[in-house]
C-alpha cells in the first residue's frame, strides 16, 4: 500500500496570504524543484525573484509564477560570484522590495568516480553547492542585520551529507558543508530574528532533470519501489515543506534539516545486497582504460 498520495496540486495547509507582501528569492528557481517551491510561495501571496544564470530558466520560472497569478522577476546571477549576488539583491530590492525569504536551491551535480574527477569538476560543484549557498546567505544576512529585520533562509541539502555519496564525492562533500552551515548560521543569527533551516528532498522525478542525472543506471525504473513509501514524491510536496519552514507557524524551528523522502535514506536491509563498485555501476572499465 505504501504512504497515501498527497492532496492535489494547488492545495495548501497554510492560510491564504501567509506570504502576502513578502519577497522570496529562489536561486535556481526556474526549473525542477526550485520552480515547484517558488510556485508554492507564490500561491500564498509572495512576490518571487527567480535567480539563475540562464535566461531560458529565468523565463520559465517567471512564467510558472505568473500562471498562478503572482508577480515575479528573473534576475541573472552566477552565485559563485559574490559581486553578482550583491547586484542581484539590489535588483530584487528595487523591483520587488527587500527579500524576506531566501531559498538556496541552485546546485550542480553529475556522477563520476572520484579518481576520474578533474580539479575543475570538483571546484565547480563545490563552488556552486557550498560557496554559493554561503555567499547568498551572507548577503541576505548582512542586509537583515543592517536593517534589524527578521528573515528566513532555506538551504537545500542531500541525504548523502550524512552517509557519503559514492559517485558524487563533490556534491556529497558540498552538501555536508551546507548541513553544517545551516546549523552554524542558525545559532549565530537567531538572536537577530533570522532563521536558517534545510530541506533534503528524496526521489522527486521531474521534467527538468539534467541528462547527467537521467543517465544514472536504473534511473526512473521502478523508482517508487526503491522507497519504503512505495511511491516517489511530487514536487509540490517539497514546496509545501518549504513554505511551512519559512512560515510563522515554524517560528521556533531553526537549525533543523527536514528530510522529505518517505524514510528512504534510513532504509536498511537485514543482509546488504552484493557490493558493486561505483565504476561498474556507471558502466566504466578499470581506471585508465577509458
Amino acid at each position: 500500500m505504501g504512504l497515501p498520495e498527497p492532496p492535489s496540486l494547488g492545495a495548501s495547509a497554510l492560510p491564504a496570504g501567509t506570504f502576502a507582501d513578502q519577497v522570496v528569492i529562489v536561486t535556481g528557481g526556474g526549473t525542477g524543484l526550485g520552480k515547484a517551491m517558488a510556485v508554492e510561495f507564490a500561491r500564498l501571496g509572495a512576490r518571487i525573484a527567480i535567480v539563475s544564470r540562464k535566461e531560458e530558466h529565468r523565463a520559465a520560472g517567471v512564467a510558472a509564477i505568473e500562471s498562478v497569478g503572482a508577480k515575479a522577476i528573473g534576475v541573472g546571477c552566477d552565485i559563485r560570484q559574490p559581486d553578482q549576488i550583491s547586484e542581484a539583491f539590489d535588483v530584487v530590492e528595487r523591483e520587488l522590495g527587500a527579500a524576506d525569504v531566501l531559498v538556496n536551491n541552485a546546485a550542480g551535480n553529475f556522477p563520476v568516480p572520484a579518481e576520474d574527477m578533474s580539479p575543475n569538476a570538483w571546484r565547480t560543484v563545490v563552488d556552486i553547492v557550498l560557496n554559493g549557498t554561503f555567499y547568498c546567505s551572507r548577503e541576505f544576512g548582512r542586509r537583515h542585520l543592517s536593517a534589524a529585520t527578521p528573515g528566513n533562509i532555506i538551504n537545500i541539502g542531500a541525504a548523502y551529507a550524512w552517509t557519503g555519496g559514492p559517485g558524487f564525492a563533490h556534491s556529497a562533500a558540498g552538501k555536508a558543508g551546507v548541513k553544517n552551515l545551516t546549523e552554524t548560521l542558525a545559532v549565530e543569527w537567531a538572536p537577530y530574528g533570522i532563521r536558517v533551516n534545510a530541506l533534503v528532498p528524496g526521489l522527486f522525478p521531474h521534467e527538468d532533470e539534467v541528462q547527467a542525472i537521467r543517465s544514472v543506471p536504473e534511473r526512473r525504473k521502478n523508482d517508487g519501489a526503491r522507497s519504503p513509501a512505495l511511491r516517489v514524491g511530487h514536487p509540490h510536496e517539497l514546496g509545501w515543506a518549504a513554505t511551512f519552514l519559512a512560515s510563522p507557524f515554524a517560528s521556533y524551528i531553526t537549525g533543523h534539516t527536514l528530510v522529505v523522502d518517505g524514510a528512504n535514506w534510513q532504509r536498511r536491509s537485514m543482509l546488504m545486497p552484493e557490493f558493486v563498485p561505483i565504476r561498474e555501476q556507471l558502466g566504466k572499465g578499470p581506471f585508465g582504460s577509458d
